[in-house]
């Protein structure tokens, strides 16, 4: 078994703990190893490998906030992930820092075993002419180069091929329902429960829009933005691309899914850390 370990960058903590649970996986005799960057923090810099690496591991291993998860999800593929929560709300991360040994170990264990349970959240990509996005764990984002007065696109959005709303806007996001409490909520959409297998399309501050709207998670989500010269997509806020409008973006599911091991967090605790 190979298990690759990712601490969150910056983090004198995490980078500690990352430490810790790989000498107790190496004790089991699994291969394990740290990235770059934590391998640097460790001051054993010959010893760390490309975050890409995670992709050929059997489980993947993210210290830190929901954030650094994201990042080890973007280079997992479809790499089993198990999440070590270091005080943030911890809505993927479910392991609390006092168990994150005996947590990792379990799966260790259970991979030997062939029984390491997995459940799995849905990713979206974009599309649009030759390009497609990096696939999104949270949403994609379809906006003008910039916001604010003055500002904004024309668009209108199909659901399926049935029209569901449009006019002028910010912009428009589609979340899965694990983004639904990140960049969605800030916009006003609805918290959906991870166990809904839906999509949610939200127009971003539109002058005259329609409220949000939770679709089937196999839906497909065309946004056809007009009144601007480029359009900006992004993945999940960090992976941008600038289009050439007027222009039609397609938003579905996409495969791999994101693949989540370990203990499941409690989601209504979770929320209870946002108020």
């Amino acid at each position: 078994m190979e298990v690759g370990i990712v601490a969150r960058k910056g983090s004198e903590r995490a980078v500690a703990l990352a430490e810790e649970v790989r000498d107790a996986v190496a004790d089991t005799g699994a291969t394990v190893w740290v990235d770059a960057e934590t391998a640097t923090a460790l001051g054993e810099p010959a010893a760390g490998r490309a975050v890409e690496a995670l992709a050929d591991c059997d489980l993947a291993v993210a210290v830190g906030g929901d954030g650094t998860f994201l990042f080890v999800a973007r280079n997992a593929g479809d790499t089993p992930i198990v999440g070590v929560n270091l005080g943030e709300v911890g809505f993927l991360n479910a392991v609390s820092p006092d168990t994150a040994v005996e947590a990792v170990i379990a799966e260790v264990e259970a991979f030997a075993r062939d029984e390491m349970a997995v459940r799995e959240a849905p990713r979206l990509a974009a599309e649009a002419d030759e390009w497609t996005s990096v696939p999104a764990a949270n949403e994609i984002v379809i906006q003008s180069a910039r916001r604010g007065p003055g500002a904004g696109i024309d668009y209108e959005i199909e659901v399926n091929g049935s029209r569901y709303a449009g006019g002028h806007a910010d912009g428009v996001l589609v979340a899965t329902p694990t983004g639904s409490t990140a960049y969605n909520l800030s916009e006003r959409g609805p918290l959906v429960h991870p166990a809904v297998n839906g999509l949610i399309v939200n127009e971003m501050a539109a002058d005259d829009g329609m409220p949000p709207l939770v679709v089937d998670a196999d839906a497909t989500v065309t946004v056809t933005v007009e009144g601007v010269e480029e359009v900006v997509a992004a993945s999940d806020g960090r992976n941008t691309a600038t289009l050439s409008a007027p222009v039609e973006v397609t938003v579905e599911r996409t495969s791999p899914p994101m693949r989540i091991a370990g203990p499941p967090s409690n989601f209504f605790e979770a929320l209870g850390k946002l108020s």
